[in-house]
């Protein structure tokens, strides 16, 4: 495995190995040492090898840890012991569908420590050496659906909410520190997250991982607390502050409902 690049600086990225946190990586790679987290080991070194072949020096490193445990926070977090983490994405996330009386409680166990738990294990790991230093970026993966409750995917929403609040929340208290931290908000995108779902919905208009990535990197160079990537998200995302909370409900669930 080749060294450390002293002179590069090191992004760590979750959920890394397809989607948002692949295309995070590829985007990172010409002028950063990444670090590559998932679970699947495969997957994530054929991210790996794709990265090596972007520049003839420099350490791209696959770390395999299912961060729906506390022991795979754990492996991450000693994995870069030694490294001065610059960037953190937190990327890795999972959803559900179904009746939330009708779930398996561990999944949804699981579910609520990948979302939030680990997201916050990461950021208060690495977030404090950023304000020290005075530089750093932590990118957080909420979604659309932070902004109003999804009946039938109840557990999805409410855990991105949390990830929205959590950033918003850490934006403000190191404005001035030379560090951002940004809530990236997508809508429905191309990627493995209906699959994982076990459903089929939304199945026109997404949007694609690169233009996630552009939108999220565009905010951060402004130092934008919040992005929501793509205009009808952006639009769909203020609907809370018109409607009645009710038929926001409602109409959310009509829009992830069975087809």
């Amino acid at each position: 495995m080749p060294a450390p690049t002293a002179s590069l600086p090191t992004a760590l990225v979750t959920g890394a190995s397809g989607g948002i946190g692949a295309e995070f990586a590829r985007r990172l790679a010409p002028d950063h040492d990444v670090v590559i987290v998932a679970r699947s080991g495969d997957r994530l070194e054929q991210v790996r090898s794709e990265l090596v072949a972007t520049r003839a020096s420099g350490s791209f490193t696959a770390v395999v840890a299912d961060l729906s445990t506390p022991e795979g926070v754990e492996t991450v977090l000693a994995a870069v012991a030694d490294r001065t983490i610059d960037v953190l994405v937190n990327n890795a996330g999972v959803g559900s569908h179904g009746a939330f009386t009708e779930s398996d409680p561990a999944t949804v166990q699981a579910q609520v420590h990948l979302n939030c738990s680990q997201v916050v294990a990461l950021t208060r790991a690495l977030l404090p050496g950023m304000v020290a230093r005075r530089r750093g970026t932590v990118v957080n993966v909420a979604s659309t659906a932070a902004f109003q409750p999804i009946p039938t995917m109840a557990v999805y929403g409410a855990t991105k909410a949390f990830v929205l609040s959590f950033s918003e929340a850490l934006h403000a208290e190191v404005r001035g520190a030379g560090v951002t931290v940004t809530a990236l908000c997508p809508g429905a995108t191309e990627t493995g997250f209906f699959a994982a779902t076990g459903s089929d919905f939304l199945t026109s208009g997404r949007q694609t991982p690169e233009q996630v990535v552009t939108a999220a990197l565009r905010a951060v160079r402004r130092r934008r607390a919040v992005v929501v990537s793509g205009l009808g998200n952006a639009i769909g995302a203020q609907a809370h502050r018109f409607l009645p909370r009710r038929l926001v409900t409602a109409a959310s669930a009509l829009i992830v409902r069975e087809r």
